[in-house]
């Protein structure tokens, strides 16, 4: 059994700061990718930053230049560091890991519960 726990989410002001943590633990035989996807009340869930195994990182062009995805892999652990923030970055954010549980076992995608970041004066 696999679980993905995320932390740090709350709310902050304009201009400032915030930074998630995502640890996957369990069964894991390798991770492939992990990131960060977020949903905005009434908006479909759009990627916001993904660290995929081989160094490839990938952004949102709304968050490029203002957020920072990184990966700890002794540790299972993702973190989006989030500067600059601004009232469109509210949202609930959302940790998936890409991983396998085995040798030869396709990669599955799982999900943590998602943490509320709320950008408000």
């Amino acid at each position: 059994q696999v679980q993905v726990v995320e932390s740090g989410g709350g709310l902050v002001q304009p201009g400032g700061s915030l930074r998630l943590s995502c640890a996957a633990s369990g069964s894991i035989f390798s991770i492939y990718a992990m990131g960060w996807y977020r949903q905005a009340p009434g908006k479909q869930r759009e990627l916001v930053a993904a660290d995929i195994s081989g160094g490839r990182r990938n952004y949102a062009d709304s968050v490029k230049g203002r957020f920072t995805i990184s990966r700890d892999n002794a540790k299972n652990t993702v973190y989006l560091q989030m500067n600059s923030l601004k009232p469109e970055d509210t949202a609930v954010y959302y940790c998936y890991a890409d991983l396998a549980l085995g040798v030869g076992l396709v990669p599955q995608d799982y999900w943590g519960q998602g943490t509320q970041v709320t950008v408000s004066s």
